[in-house]
């Protein structure tokens, strides 16, 4: 068998376990778990055990008193039997009915954190900002407005220069018009 970087798992001898071996085992567990419910210690993956065990055998016969002693106290795990503590940090869920909720009472305004609250300042002085320029209040819109003044300005000469330059072409064509009839001998 080559060793090294390409090896299998394949050609390798497996090992079984011997059946008396099981047995032991099973015995030892057994055992072990008899001494603990003697001894009044037992972990919680054996009391399930132990009780599917117990149900098995009592299949047939279950009698009040068990029925009661099962329901109203459950097993606790570690220490919580011996030290009732209650934790001040745990909050539980009260559960309100529709009848007590009072709909005349308005919601409270709920507490916003500084970031919160500079970010609603900031966009209520943008918006107020946008108002005044958009009124011409601000001196940017100021700024603004002249040179758009002076943009209109400058188109209106240049439109009108347009129009005296097409005036005087329209002149020349006319003035070559009334020549070259006039060259020909045509009123």
């Amino acid at each position: 068998m080559p060793r090294g970087k390409f090896t299998s798992h394949k050609g390798r001898n497996r090992r079984f376990t011997n059946p008396e071996e099981l047995e032991e085992e099973r015995k030892k567990e057994e055992h072990q778990r008899q001494w603990r419910q003697q001894h009044g210690e037992s972990s919680s993956e054996e009391d399930d055990a132990a009780a599917g065990d117990k149900r098995i055998s009592e299949e047939g016969s279950s009698s009040e008193e068990e029925s009661t002693t099962d329901e109203d106290s459950p097993k606790a795990k570690g220490v919580s039997n011996l030290i009732e503590i209650e934790n001040p940090n745990r909050v539980q869920k009260k559960s309100k009915k529709l009848t007590t909720l009072s709909v005349d009472g308005a919601p409270e305004k709920p507490q916003l954190s500084r970031r919160e609250r500079e970010e609603i300042e900031k966009q209520r002085a943008q918006a107020h900002y946008q108002k005044l320029h958009a009124e011409g209040k601000t001196e940017q819109a100021r700024a603004d407005l002249a040179r758009l003044a002076i943009i209109r300005q400058q188109r209106e000469e240049a439109q009108k220069r347009r129009e005296i330059e097409k005036k005087e072409k329209e002149e020349a064509a006319k003035q070559k018009t009334a020549l070259t009839q006039k060259a020909l001998g045509k009123k």
